[in-house]
C-alpha cells in the first residue's frame, strides 16, 4: 500500500453506494476497478448491504466508516486517502449537499427500496440523499439493480428516474465476451458501468474492438 497523498493526487472522485440487493460483489469490484483507475472513491453501505456482504461473501467490513474505509483500502490497495468511508447520517459529508464537491455516483447494488426512496426523493439517509443532490445538480447517477422479475412499481421507478437524468444499467450480464467464471460475469457489469463514467479500463474490450 502507498504512501498517503493529498486529494489532490487523484482523479475526480466517484461516489460508489452499497445497497441491500444482492450483488454486493459488483460494488465491491466497482470499488477496486475505480482505485486503479487513480480515483478517489467516496463510499458509503447501507446497513442492509453489511447483511449482504456477510451472506454473499467472505469478506468481513467494519460499520464505523473510519474502520470500513482501512479495511476497503487494504483490500483495494489503494493509496492512503485514497478511498473515504461517510456514516448513514453524516449530513456534513461533501455528498449531502449541491455545494460540495462535484462527484458522479453509482448504487451497485441497487436495492427496489432505495430505487424507489430515490424516485420519490425520500432523503431518508445519507444514500438517498446523495442519489437526490446528483439528480438536482443535474450530475451523473447509475442505479444497479439486482431484482427478478421486476413489478410495475419498480419499473414505473425506473422509467422515473430515466426521465430524471439517471441512467438504469441492471445487473444483467452478457455472455458475447464467453466468460469462463463468476469474475468475468462481475467484470461484464464493472465494465458498463465505467464507461457509463467515461473510465478507461482493461476489464473487457468495447464490442467490435480485438
Amino acid at each position: 500500500m502507498a504512501d498517503s497523498l493529498s486529494t489532490a493526487d487523484f482523479k475526480p472522485p466517484v461516489t460508489v453506494a452499497l445497497t441491500g440487493a444482492s450483488g454486493a460483489q459488483y460494488g465491491l469490484r466497482l470499488i477496486e476497478a475505480l482505485v486503479a483507475a487513480d480515483h478517489q472513491v467516496w463510499v458509503m453501505v447501507s446497513k442492509a448491504a453489511h447483511l449482504v456482504i456477510a451472506t454473499e461473501t467472505d469478506i468481513e467490513l467494519p460499520a464505523r466508516p473510519d474502520h470500513l474505509a482501512q479495511a476497503l483500502t487494504r483490500r483495494s490497495g489503494a493509496t492512503q486517502g485514497q478511498i473515504r468511508c461517510f456514516a448513514r447520517e453524516d449530513w456534513m459529508a461533501p455528498v449531502a449537499s449541491g455545494s460540495g464537491a462535484p462527484s458522479a455516483m453509482v448504487i451497485c447494488p441497487c436495492s427496489t427500496g432505495t430505487l424507489s426512496a430515490v424516485a420519490c426523493g425520500a432523503s431518508n439517509n445519507l444514500i438517498e440523499r446523495a442519489a437526490d443532490v446528483a439528480l438536482k445538480e443535474r450530475r451523473r447517477l447509475i442505479l444497479v439493480p439486482r431484482e427478478a422479475p421486476f413489478s410495475a412499481i419498480h419499473l414505473e421507478h425506473m422509467l422515473s428516474l430515466t426521465r430524471m437524468g439517471a441512467v438504469i444499467l441492471p445487473a444483467a450480464p452478457g455472455f458475447y465476451h464467453r466468460p469462463t467464471c463468476v469474475d468475468d460475469l462481475i467484470d461484464f457489469i464493472v465494465a458498463r458501468i465505467l464507461n457509463q463514467l467515461g473510465i478507461e479500463h482493461r476489464l473487457m474490450p468495447r464490442w467490435g474492438e480485438p
